[in-house]
């Protein structure tokens, strides 16, 4: 139930944004924040890459079955969904938070707390490992071109996409040809990596908000944005699961597969979603496109904890009566004479 208590991650991120808006870099630090960052971005995904096992990147991308489900849910649900919001609330949002909302829906799922969720709830574990691998690898490719073809048709100043395979993809493939290598010392030294990763998003966090304080940011983005964010935000998660949970019911499969389908399919990545927002748009605009995605991260743990405990009892009820029902056959079954 940790995840039910103030994530300190979280309280990184405040911070980042806290000392943003009070002491912004700017001048001549602002270059030297910017390699930094970029440094750290690689470092991140180099990392992730050699602590991945080259089987579990074989099973995230062959496995399709289960995972078709939540990649359709990933990447055509969510954006489908986002679209139709802006299509009939267009002024709802000033037009930088509706690029955050249409980026957020078009990033891939997280890996460690879906995996982590389903481990609570009793679901099929390698499940989850191969669904969340498959996203995020998969979401390499498919992030940039859903955030170009969604934001450049509403005339969203974007960067260049293919940014992403020089900062994100290349350091992982790298990091993948030394996981023989490092495989084993990364595994050992998952606390220290995990600082790392999160170290390098609030450094990222606090160029992005930087650059957006300079711009004028708390100008542009009213407080009465703030809760409509969080009032979005909770809607689109809700909507999600509830149609991962109707499409596991009609589809008819087992209860702790349907676990996996539903975490990691209405899950967004916040490790990979802040680099990949931070090469895609300009710096005036990062700031305020990563809001929505902040606020959706807090959502989903407060929201998925709960729903972990729901799943929990509901598969030991479950196990129990299969249990009970595996005694009964066997108690059936004709007892075969002992030989004399």
């Amino acid at each position: 139930m940790r995840f039910l208590k103030f994530d300190p991650f979280l309280m990184g991120l405040l911070t980042a944004v806290l000392l943003a808006t009070l002491f912004p870099c700017h001048g001549k630090a602002v270059p030297v924040f910017q390699y930094l960052a970029i440094t750290l971005i690689g470092l991140m995904f180099f990392l992730q890459g050699a602590r991945l096992s080259r089987q579990a990147v074989f099973q995230g991308i062959v496995a399709w079955r289960l995972h078709s489900v939540i990649l359709l849910c990933t990447f055509v649900l969510f954006p489908a969904l986002g679209l139709l919001a802006h299509a009939l609330l267009p002024n709802m949002f000033i037009p930088e938070v509706w690029c955050g909302v249409l980026f957020l829906c078009c990033l891939p799922s997280t890996v460690q707390s879906s995996i982590a969720f389903t481990s609570i709830a009793g679901g099929n574990i390698p499940a989850a490992v191969c669904a969340a691998t498959a996203s995020n690898i998969l979401g390499i490719f498919i992030t940039p071109a859903l955030v170009s073809v969604i934001l450049q048709h509403d005339g969203t100043a974007m960067g260049n996409p293919m940014d992403i395979v020089y900062q994100l993809l290349v350091p992982f493939i790298f990091g993948q040809i030394c996981q023989p290598f490092l495989g084993a010392w990364a595994h050992r030294n998952k606390t220290l990596l995990s600082f790392t990763d999160r170290g390098s998003v609030l450094v990222v966090v606090y160029v992005a908000f930087s650059s957006a304080v300079v711009e004028g940011l708390w100008h542009k983005l009213p407080l009465d944005q703030l809760g409509m964010i969080v009032l979005a935000d909770t809607i689109l998660l809700f909507t999600v699961i509830t149609i991962t949970t109707i499409i596991s019911r009609v589809l008819h499969v087992p209860y702790e597969d349907e676990i996996p389908i539903v975490f990691c399919g209405s899950k967004k990545t916040l490790a990979s979603g802040i680099p990949m927002a931070e090469i895609l748009f300009p710096p005036s605009t990062v700031g305020i496109t990563v809001i929505p995605l902040m606020i959706y991260h807090q959502i989903q743990l407060f929201t998925c904890a709960v729903l972990a405990q729901h799943f929990k009892k509901k598969m030991d009820q479950i196990s129990a009566i299969r249990a009970q029902t595996y005694k009964e056959q066997i108690q059936e079954m004709p007892q075969i004479p002992k030989r004399v």
